[in-house]
């Protein structure tokens, strides 16, 4: 009877199991309206045959990031629309914002993980349907939140393909100069034109595409990671900046909050560079219109212009950015909110003293700086 009873367990079990293994490796992709509002809110100058800064600002959730496909639907519409406008050319280099490429960590999971109201309720999702891959990360993982690092780090071979490939793609499809916003890899590279990673940091990264879908030099690493992700990624420290060859001049990136130091400007004071990306994210409902918090670093610069609580987040980046010597700077941030976390900010691009930023409201945005 004893033995009968085992066996009966162990059936039970195993069948649990098989359930299990079965329930994990399902990915059915469920029906999607995407909201593809979009606002041609700036458009400074005119064409003289120089180019242009495009800055798409995208309002982005969950569910756009269920497949590569959906999302490349959405940008390329982004994309189109700009077109249709007549702000796409052979020397157009367009912007995208921080971490849109980071999010790439959600491609091709359950529906009940894009349906979460919070992202700590996501991330069960996630660990339930990718056990095996995310023990392999932890066991793998760097940084203070090794769990943070882990969900990226269990996806980073198939998060640097997806991006290169659609982030390229659409360089490629409008021919243009793309600013692919960032994405955070373990120690990336280009090796022989492809995006690749290994065992080692997290680093925050952004990757220009040229015209023919081609990477340009070396991705450019984030200097001074700031909160939130400073638990898991790794600064770059005191390193040159890439400068970059495209058809309207030569233009660095500084990723997020590296362009609030003054050091990042001194660099690029010495690299004559003429024009300047600014991938950027704000995350918190309300955020913006808040008192600027500061640095947020080990420490404070000591000839930094601000200190917190002077001014507002807006205010502070606007205010922090003005040190640059580019002939021209645009700066993206991104859209929309993932489960209960919200993505706040205005784009604004600088030439001299012309100034210009987008509208506040629903829907994505674009803001165009004529050369």
């Amino acid at each position: 009877m004893r033995k009968i009873l085992m066996s009966a367990v162990a059936l039970l079990l195993l069948a649990a199991l098989t359930t299990y293994a079965l329930w994990t490796t399902q990915r059915p992709v469920g029906h999607y309206l995407s909201d593809l509002r979009i606002n041609l809110d700036a458009v400074d100058g005119a064409s003289a045959g120089r180019g242009n800064l495009l800055g798409i600002q995208p309002e982005l959730f969950p569910a756009d990031y269920q497949s590569v496909e959906r999302l490349r639907l959405k940008l390329a519409g982004y994309l189109q629309h700009a077109q249709n406008a007549g702000l796409i050319g052979s020397k157009t280099v367009v912007v995208l914002p921080e971490h849109i490429g980071t999010w790439l960590w959600a491609v091709g999971e359950k529906n009940e993980f894009y349906q979460a109201l919070q992202r700590r309720d996501a991330e069960q999702w996630l660990a339930a349907s990718n056990p095996v891959d995310l023990l392999a990360g932890l066991a793998r993982a760097h940084g203070d939140d090794r769990f943070a690092d882990a969900y990226l780090r269990m996806k980073a071979v198939r998060m640097a393909d997806q991006y290169q490939a659609l982030f390229g793609g659409l360089a490629r499809q409008f021919g243009v100069t793309l600013v692919a916003g960032s994405i955070v890899l373990p120690s990336p590279s280009v090796v022989d034109g492809r995006l690749c990673t290994d065992n080692g940091p997290l680093y925050n990264a952004s990757v220009v595409f040229a015209a023919d879908g081609a990477v340009l030099g070396q991705p450019q690493l984030q200097h001074f990671t700031s909160h939130p992700t400073r638990r898991y990624v790794q600064p770059l420290g005191d390193a040159p900046f890439n400068v970059f060859e495209t058809p309207a001049g030569k233009l660095a990136v500084l990723i997020g909050t590296d362009s609030w130091h003054p050091a990042s400007h001194a660099q690029l004071r010495q690299q004559d560079v003429q024009l300047l990306a600014v991938p950027a994210s704000v995350l918190g409902r309300g955020r913006w219109s808040s008192p600027w918090r500061g640095f947020r670093i080990s420490a404070t610069p000591d000839n930094a212009a601000l200190l917190p609580g002077q001014v507002s987040e807006a205010q502070a980046w606007q205010r922090l950015g003005e040190e640059s010597v580019a002939q021209a700077s645009m700066t993206v941030f991104m859209g929309g909110h993932f489960w209960n976390q919200f993505y706040e900010g205005r784009s604004f691009a600088r030439q001299g003293e012309r100034f210009s930023q987008v509208g506040d409201g629903r829907g994505a945005r674009l803001i165009n700086l004529w050369l």
